[in-house]
Parts: C-alpha cells; sequence; structure tokens
C-alpha cells in the first residue's frame, strides 16, 4: 500500500514538473512588457489579457496555449511563431506578419486581420468565426457562406454581407452566396441591392439546374415587387415575414 502511494505521488511530481517546465518564462514576459521585444522567446500558456503589443517582435516565440484576447498585435512580427492553441479571441491582428507562424487550433474569433499576412501560415482548427478582414486564401467559398449564415441568424446583417462578399469573390457562380446576401441587404433595408441579388441567384440556379433553389429566388424577386403600405408598417415592410422564412432555407445552400 504504502509503496502505492510513493508511487502516486511521485508520478504527480514528475506531472507538477512537466506543468512547470511548460508554463512561460516569467523573464520573457516581463522583456515582453517592457521593450515589445521578445524573438524565439518562451511564453507558453502566458496571460497576456488586453496586454498592448503594438509593433511586437514575436518572431519565433512559443505562445502555445497563451491568452492574448483582445491583445493590441496590430503590425506585430510574428513571423515563424507557434500560435497552436492560443486565445486570439478579439485581438487586433491588423497588418501583423504570420507568416509560417503554427495557427492550428488557435482561437481567433472576432479578431481584426484587416491586411495582416498569413503565408504558408498552418491554420488547422483555426476558429475564425466573427473575424473581420480574413484573407480570401485562408478560407474557403463555403466556410464564408456559413459564416455569413451564422452572423445574419444573430442578427449581424453587415458582417453578413461581408462574408457573403468574399464567397463570391471566390466563387463567383455562387447562387446560394447572391440570395443570400440579397436577404441580408433586405434586412436593413437595401430593398435595390435584394432585388439585384435575387435576380442573379435566379439565373444562376436556373443554369445550374437547381429547382428548390430558383423556386426560392423567384418567391424573393415576387415578394420583393409586391408593393407595401409605409403607412400601416413604416418599419416592418411586409417582406419580413418572408425573409424569415427564407433564412432557414438558406442553410440549405451550403455545398457541404
Amino acid at each position: 500500500m504504502k509503496s502505492q502511494i510513493f508511487a502516486t505521488a511521485a508520478f504527480l511530481t514528475l506531472i507538477s514538473l512537466n506543468q512547470t517546465a511548460q508554463a512561460a518564462n516569467p523573464q520573457h514576459i516581463r522583456q515582453l512588457l517592457a521593450s515589445k521585444q521578445c524573438q524565439n522567446c518562451d511564453l507558453t500558456g502566458a496571460g497576456l489579457v488586453m496586454a498592448d503589443l503594438l509593433g511586437a517582435d514575436l518572431s519565433g516565440a512559443n505562445l502555445a496555449g497563451a491568452n492574448l484576447s483582445r491583445a493590441n498585435l496590430s503590425g506585430a512580427d510574428l513571423r515563424g511563431a507557434n500560435l497552436s492553441g492560443t486565445g486570439l479571441f478579439g485581438a487586433n491582428l491588423s497588418g501583423a506578419n504570420l507568416n509560417q507562424a503554427n495557427l492550428e487550433g488557435a482561437d481567433l474569433r472576432n479578431t481584426y486581420l484587416v491586411n495582416a499576412q498569413l503565408n504558408g501560415a498552418t491554420l488547422n482548427g483555426v476558429n475564425l468565426q466573427g473575424a473581420i478582414g480574413i484573407p480570401s486564401q485562408i478560407a474557403t467559398h463555403e466556410e464564408f457562406y456559413a459564416w455569413g449564415v451564422a452572423e445574419a441568424q444573430k442578427g449581424n446583417q453587415q458582417q453578413a454581407i461581408d462574408y457573403f462578399n468574399q464567397a463570391i469573390v471566390i466563387k463567383p457562380d455562387y447562387a446560394g452566396a447572391y440570395l443570400a446576401r440579397g436577404v441580408a441587404r433586405y434586412q436593413i433595408f437595401d430593398r435595390q441591392g435584394a432585388f439585384q441579388d435575387a435576380q442573379v441567384a435566379e439565373k444562376l440556379f436556373t443554369s445550374q439546374s437547381n429547382s428548390s433553389g430558383m423556386q426560392t429566388a423567384q418567391a424573393f424577386i415576387k415578394e420583393l415587387q409586391t408593393p407595401y403600405e409605409t403607412t400601416v408598417k413604416p418599419a416592418k415592410p411586409d417582406l419580413i415575414d418572408f425573409v424569415g422564412s427564407v433564412g432557414s432555407l438558406l442553410l440549405q445552400f451550403l455545398p457541404f
């Protein structure tokens, strides 16, 4: 019995030592916060929530499992950095250099990625939901469409439109994205834009022999052409009920 206790204690000690060895180097954290220069530093699991790291040099640094939520990393040099499993929720990565960085399993929800460089970056399992400025080359048209539908369902129509725009840039004949963008546009009272998108969607669905999509687009166009009395319902045109029913149908046009 005693031998089992000693063996268990020894095992737990080894685990504790291993976890300590994997913790961030406190000196490196102080160096980073003081100078914003920390190339090849060991920052594993570091707590850097809302840290001001504007233009910081973190090239080659190990930030695996670190928490950088809402940190300002605008213009930061993160070339070759290990960001696997790193929390970057709401972080500002605009203009950051992430070339060759390992972002496997990283949380990039709601991050700002405008003009960020991601050439050669490892992006397996990365969560980009709600991110702004996602470079087209790091996501598929299906992913942009799915993110757009998710944002639209949450009432974030402008963000949804941005995602549908990117899906269309990648796949110009993506009929579902045109229809979805039309619905989102109508929900922000852009009736003309909605009508134009619905017409394009109908033509594409027809050319692709997609009867379900064609019928949905035609129904959308018909409703858009139906005048409504603004004096009776100034803030809620008749199409609102129709759009609500169409919203669930948009999931049908996910090509996966």
